[in-house]
């Protein structure tokens, strides 16, 4: 009798056992000859050298599946115990697979760029209105790139910028001041990444998530960085972000013009960075539009109706500055 110790290292040990682990009673049967207890993310077997050998050449194709769709069926451990190829793994538009074990993929034709964008170009600008996609698209990307060991670490930005509300006056201390500001970055993760191994990979930095503040003084290597928000950072600190870039890492910036919460003096460094680097070669920048966003149908009307308002007072201020100009 041989004893054998595998460890679940990347699977959600919850998705791969089962509900009231029927998955791991599944394998039981399966595999009558070898004695299998789970504990955590420690799968204790007993039996046969070869059998042993078979099985755990099993599970790591199970982990790889588990890993890959976030879900782990009965129908899936007997296809992959007899080999059989299963018909979802074909679908080659599909980015990632959410928590539910929902195919997350492009559902615009912009958003399909900015997937390509991704791929081809170590950096890539996505800019367009609330509900268009750019964050929650290039948020999946970064998590598919970490799944497939292309990268080691996932690090999200935002800038820490009031919208109507003062940072100061919120409860609680820096941490608890700042995460309002992250909460979308964690939506999105959350949609892709089961719950406890999302709080494991955060524990230990794999996963990333600060206001651009603290990416001062930092090289980033090995990681997809995303800044989120990006019309709300200043000239200097948009450089300083774009500055961080190391070795084999992919930058994505994402932001919307239209929704700059900086003083009216200041300018925006979305704004400027684009201006200054739209010749540079490897660097990709992705407009997306209202035909884009995906959120609720009105959103897409809302968008439209204050362009259209804004449209209206900035003819209006040169109308105005041009009456002014012939009266002088």
């Amino acid at each position: 009798m041989f004893e054998k110790h595998i460890i679940l290292e990347e699977a959600d040990p919850v998705l791969f056992y089962g509900v009231n682990n029927a998955n791991m009673q599944m394998l039981k049967a399966l595999y009558p000859k070898l004695r299998i207890v789970a504990r955590g993310n420690v799968i204790k077997v007993l039996g046969d050298e070869a059998e042993l050998a078979v099985f755990e050449e099993h599970i790591s194709k199970l982990e790889a599946h588990c890993v890959r769709f976030n879900a782990l069926k009965e129908e899936d451990i007997l296809h992959i115990v007899k080999g059989e190829s299963m018909a979802h793994d074909v679908n080659k538009d599909v980015i990632v697979y959410s928590v539910n074990g929902k195919p997350i993929t492009a559902r615009s034709k912009n958003q399909q760029l900015l997937v390509r964008a991704f791929e081809t170009h170590d950096m890539v600008f996505a800019i367009g209105p609330a509900g268009s996609g750019k964050t929650y698209t290039s948020i999946a990307l970064a998590v598919r790139a970490m799944k497939n060991k292309e990268i080691r670490k996932i690090i999200l930005s935002r800038p820490a910028v009031e919208a109507g509300e003062k940072l100061g006056f919120l409860p609680g201390d820096m941490k608890e001041k700042i995460d309002p500001y992250l909460q979308p970055l964690y939506d999105a993760l959350e949609d892709m990444i089961p719950q406890a191994k999302l709080q494991e990979m955060m524990e230990k930095n794999v996963i990333q998530i600060a206001p651009l503040a603290f990416m001062r003084g930092r090289t980033l290597n090995d990681a997809v960085v995303i800044l989120d928000e990006a019309q709300n950072t200043t000239p200097a600190q948009i450089k300083m972000f774009l500055t961080r870039m190391g070795m084999n890492t992919k930058m994505i910036v994402t932001g919307d013009v239209t929704q700059i919460d900086l003083p009216r003096q200041q300018r925006s460094g979305l704004i400027d960075a684009m201006n200054i680097l739209h010749d540079v070669d490897d660097i990709a920048v992705i407009h997306l539009n209202q035909d884009d966003i995906v959120r609720h149908r009105l959103v897409t009307k809302i968008v439209k109706a204050y362009e259209h308002y804004e449209k209206n007072i900035h003819q209006q201020e040169t109308n105005t500055d041009n009456e002014s100009i012939n009266k002088d």
